[in-house]
């Protein structure tokens, strides 16, 4: 017979004993999110007026090709999470959850490929 404590028991757990790590990414990716779409939207109404060729070059240049990207990845990889979240709480059958999570963790991965793959095509003038 063990003699722990509950709180000993349970700390820094939760009932998957890896919650924690989730809901840590989940802020850290909120947090990233904040000043990138700040960026972003700042940059779009900056260049509402602008046309095609200006777009692309706004683009292509080197700082809002990486800044692109890191948006990109990071809101992909905070949907994802989230979208994991969802389906935890609300689809009850294991196999059901499983393929779930894995197809939208699929579908993420490859809308987030080919975004990335966007904006490099775009940075290198191809």
């Amino acid at each position: 017979m063990a003699f722990r404590s509950p709180i000993k028991e349970a700390r820094g757990l939760g009932a998957a004993h890896h919650g924690v790590g989730h809901w840590w990414a989940q802020r850290v990716t909120a947090i990233a999110l904040v000043p990138l779409l700040l960026w972003f939207v700042v940059g779009v109404a900056a260049h509402s007026s602008a046309d095609y060729a200006q777009a692309v070059a706004w683009i292509g240049s080197p700082v809002n090709a990486v800044l692109m990207i890191l948006s990109v990845a990071v809101a992909f990889y905070h949907g994802s999470l989230g979208v994991q979240v969802i389906l935890e709480d609300y689809v009850d059958s294991e196999g059901l959850l499983v393929t779930l999570d894995v197809l939208q963790k699929f579908v993420a991965v490859v809308f987030a490929a080919a975004g990335i793959f966007a904006v490099l095509k775009i940075a290198f003038g191809g």
